[in-house]
């Protein structure tokens, strides 16, 4: 298996992504290819103490780098000699299983579905976070990638999720929930709804496991293990979860330090400290899907070291060895919703 690797993005690229790269090779046992100015890669490979490439790299030469202020609807077509664009082509034209990015979120996603493109009959690609939670983890889908959504869309991302699950997290009979503001059936708005009876049609008929609507904070203590949510809602719910936990992290450091006393007791509880911290820590998990696409694409996170970026190929090898794409595309007309002409 061979996984393309953006060595550009990011916050700490080409180092960070080269590092990493070279780790998940010798741990996972994948090929890997990393796309970026070749010299500057070069240099990330010899500080990582490799003379020279280790059997199964390549370095596949690319001049330009999408940066954080270009358009990110654009960015793939303006830079085609980018990382992303050039790593998206060779995903594309079949170089290689899946296509691992640090880089930018839009422009990663704006070339996946216009270069890579989605899954046929699929309306929207979604992003899956996966999140811990009180029962173990839970997946988000979508948190970010569609702001605006139909009552359609939420039916296929709760269908992406339930086989992201499946197939993936190995989650035998995952349980799907819609995010809305209450859990009683009338709660929330026209998309929520309309989306609740197609989701409980869904359900009724087998395809998915549907629980009903959930609240945030029930989703959060093991409610649910697929959540379905509008971009717009999800990201909120994400970055919300995000900064709760650096502040709660952050103020339990300066409690552990405040005094002699809970310096003391800090250091009995560095092993639990660590786990807690871990199960919160990004790099653990390493990347997002982008569901509904043709071909694996993982979002890893802008700030990304090299132990996230190694978890991120290793998503990306999960996600080719699962079938999931073959699933999807199988099932694709249960996913359809007979609609009259539409605005959006």
């Amino acid at each position: 298996m061979k996984i393309i690797v953006d060595a550009m993005g990011g916050d700490h690229a080409p180092q960070a992504i080269v590092q990493g790269a070279l780790e998940a090779h010798k741990t996972h046992s994948v090929e890997i290819l990393l796309v970026g100015r070749a010299a500057e890669v070069l240099r990330a490979v010899e500080a990582c103490g490799e003379r020279t490439l280790p059997a199964g790299v390549e370095i596949r030469d690319a001049a330009e780098v999408v940066e954080i202020m270009d358009n990110p609807a654009t960015a793939f077509k303006v830079k085609k000699d980018s990382s992303l664009t050039v790593g998206m082509n060779l995903l594309k034209e079949g170089a290689g299983d899946a296509f691992v990015s640090a880089g930018s979120t839009g422009a990663l996603l704006a070339g996946a579905t216009l270069l890579v493109k989605r899954i046929h009959g699929i309306r929207r690609a979604a992003m899956g976070p996966v999140i811990p939670t009180a029962g173990g983890r839970m997946l988000l889908c979508d948190c970010g990638a569609n702001a605006e959504c139909t009552p359609e869309y939420l039916l296929q991302f709760a269908y992406l999720g339930s086989y992201y699950a499946q197939r993936v997290l190995r989650m035998e009979r995952p349980r799907v929930a819609l995010l809305n503001i209450g859990s009683e059936e009338a709660k929330g708005d026209t998309l929520r709804h309309e989306a609740y009876e197609l989701l409980r049609s869904a359900g009724e008929a087998g395809r998915i496991h549907f629980i009903g609507n959930l609240e945030a904070g029930d989703a959060m203590m093991g409610g649910a293990d697929v959540l379905v949510a509008d971009g717009f809602t999800g990201n909120v719910m994400l970055k919300s979860l995000e900064g709760t936990a650096k502040f709660l992290l952050g103020e339990l450091k300066k409690t552990m330090l405040s005094s002699t006393k809970n310096k003391m007791a800090a250091a009995m509880l560095k092993g639990d400290l660590a786990n807690m911290k871990r199960l919160l820590d990004p790099s653990e998990i390493g990347g997002t899907a982008f569901l509904g696409i043709s071909k694996p694409v993982i979002k890893a996170h802008g700030s990304s070291n090299a132990r996230a970026i190694s978890n991120a190929i290793l998503r990306a090898k999960e996600y080719v060895e699962s079938g999931l794409i073959a699933d999807i595309e199988r099932d694709i007309d249960l996913m359809k919703v007979e609609r009259k002409q539409e605005k959006m």
